[in-house]
């Protein structure tokens, strides 16, 4: 029997505020906590998604990994080309390499980080 669940997920980037509306649009989560060093956003389900100040952030570089890529997040959607255009459309950006084919895209939120649309 498991000790722990999983209670949410943070990352570190320059603007929490920023990202977390890249995030919000992009999921329709809601905002849970707001404050200027950490902002986190609910879906209801128990889990979060947090978003923290990090003085002299360094955003990854895909798919180098000189700057690591800290961790990315897997997101499902019913239809990946209308998904993907919506994440271009809020800030999200489409770096050339694409190991995915047609099963996934990844594209990089506005702080950098790698995130995979999953279709599905």
């Amino acid at each position: 029997m498991p000790i722990a669940t999983v209670r949410g997920v943070t990352m570190d980037c320059a603007d929490p505020r920023a990202l977390a509306r890249f995030y919000q649009e992009l999921t329709g989560m809601e905002l849970s906590y707001d404050a200027d060093e950490f902002v986190a956003l609910t879906d209801g389900s128990g889990r979060d998604l947090g978003f923290q100040r990090v003085h002299g952030y360094r955003s990854p570089q895909w798919p180098d990994q000189e700057v690591s890529q800290q961790f990315h997040l897997d997101l499902q959607v019913e239809d990946l080309d209308a998904a993907e255009k919506l994440a271009l459309e809020l800030g999200a950006v489409r770096p050339d390499h694409q190991p995915g084919g047609n099963r996934w895209r990844v594209l990089l939120d506005p702080a950098g980080h790698p995130f995979c649309l999953i279709a599905g």
